[in-house]
């Protein structure tokens, strides 16, 4: 039997990058079953936008938080796997085929995968397509297969198996932003496999690397990644939200 996937996107302030995003995902060789825009909190016209896109449900989350959208839009889908991109991302025209394949593995819990940037210098990419071989995948096989205590999972790209979703609880709301990636492998873990698929990436935006810096963002990537795997909480608590 099939599986369904519902496709979701958690929107605040998104109306310049959202429709890119959703025509992405209209433009899949696997379609959606079900595409979900939670409208965060917006101020600007991402609902509007967001409902003017055929195929698109729309849900009015007014409690800004990136975390309380994920769940908002947990609790509204009805599909066996939920599959998260973020707003500024942009989908190639075979991520969710083989982002499903993955699962095919009764094993695997959650699948996730690495970002290419559309809109950032040489340098930049580089340095993160270096993370993407040479770092991402010996810290994941150290965490998650060796030492059994977390993941790797990419926050903007990453789809889950609904039931097992539901059975640790949903995304945990007491977290603001940092580190929420983080606290889902970990919680994920002990249930099944949590995959890295190079072959399941997705464009998006470096606007908080040329907001913040990359060595500033590189680093508080890092610091709030080890504080949750070995602290069970974010070293951070507040964040610099970039978008307009």
């Amino acid at each position: 039997m099939a599986l369904t996937i519902a496709a979701i996107v958690c929107a605040h302030n998104e109306a310049g990058y959202l429709p890119a995003c959703l025509h992405s995902l209209h433009a899949q060789t696997r379609t959606p079953d079900d595409i979900i825009v939670v409208d965060n909190a917006s101020t600007d016209a991402t609902s509007a936008v967001a409902r003017r896109v055929p195929g698109v449900r729309v849900i009015d989350e007014p409690v800004k938080g990136l975390v309380v959208a994920r769940e908002t839009a947990r609790s509204a889908a009805r599909s066996d796997i939920v599959a998260y991109l973020d707003a500024d991302c942009r989908a190639p025209l075979q991520w969710l085929e083989r982002v499903e394949a993955r699962f095919a593995d009764p094993g695997v819990v959650a699948v996730t995968g690495p970002y290419r940037f559309y809109d950032w210098d040489p340098i930049g990419r580089a340095l993160v397509r270096l993370y993407d071989w040479c770092v991402a995948p010996p810290t994941h096989l150290l965490v998650h297969h060796v030492l059994g205590v977390g993941a790797i999972l990419y926050g903007g790209n990453f789809a889950v198996r609904s039931d097992v979703l539901a059975r640790i609880g949903g995304f945990d709301r007491t977290i603001e932003f940092h580190g929420e990636d983080t606290n889902l492998g970990r919680r994920l873990t002990p249930m099944g496999r949590v995959v890295i698929g190079r072959d399941c990436w997705v464009w998006t935006s470096a606007r908080r690397y040329r907001a913040m810096g990359r060595i500033k963002v590189f680093r508080l990537y890092v610091r709030n990644f080890w504080s949750e795997i070995l602290r069970h909480r974010p070293a951070d608590r507040e964040h610099l939200d970039i978008r307009v």
